[in-house]
């Protein structure tokens, strides 16, 4: 019986896990600024993390578990880096607004 109640939660969670990530792509695409993409891009690496440990638990395999902890690490640099790419990438822009102002 219990055994029956952790694999329905289990296949639930999946399937509200892949609606929001469908959703999170389209914001993705969609999104008007790039930090509005830079945060969607984050939000999916970490939806796939839950997934990744949700299937561990449907599938019984503590493997995915061992992927999800590297994967989100992974993901945290990858954030890290295109945030201060963005950020580096806005400071050039004002730097050249600045220039063309004193024009």
């Amino acid at each position: 019986m219990e055994h029956a109640i952790i694999k329905t939660t289990a296949e639930i969670t999946l399937i509200l896990l892949t609606l929001a990530m469908i959703l999170t792509f389209l914001r993705l695409f969609i999104g008007p600024d790039p930090a509005d993409r830079i945060v969607a891009l984050d939000l999916i690496s970490m939806l796939i993390v839950a997934y990744l440990t949700a299937l561990s638990i449907y599938t019984g395999r503590k493997s995915f578990l061992d992927v999800a902890i590297a994967y989100a690490l992974i993901a945290f640099l990858g954030t890290v880096a295109l945030a201060r790419f963005r950020e580096r990438l806005a400071g050039r822009e004002n730097d050249e607004q600045n220039k063309e102002e004193k024009k």
